[in-house]
């Protein structure tokens, strides 16, 4: 269970890494982070909690995203 605990704390450090940039600011999206991993906390059964770290694999995923395409429009519009 200790390898799970040091994942979750690895997933949750790069979450609030990539939060800095985040559109609404970094205060927000902090709140936000807190709240889903503090929800849950409590959860015990290592399929639950291998099942969250894939859920928020999958937000990184979709954040990183999110800058790129930000990136690229910004980039588009200075050259067009």
């Amino acid at each position: 269970m200790s390898a799970l605990r040091y994942q979750v704390k690895g997933i949750y450090k790069e979450l609030l890494f990539l939060g800095r940039s985040y559109p609404l600011g970094y205060d927000y999206f902090r709140t936000r982070c807190h709240a889903a991993f503090s929800k849950a906390a409590n959860i015990t059964d290592e399929e639950e909690v291998k099942k969250r770290i894939e859920l928020a694999k999958y937000v990184k995923k979709e954040i990183e995203a999110l800058y790129y395409l930000k990136k690229y429009r910004a980039i588009k519009r200075m050259y067009t």
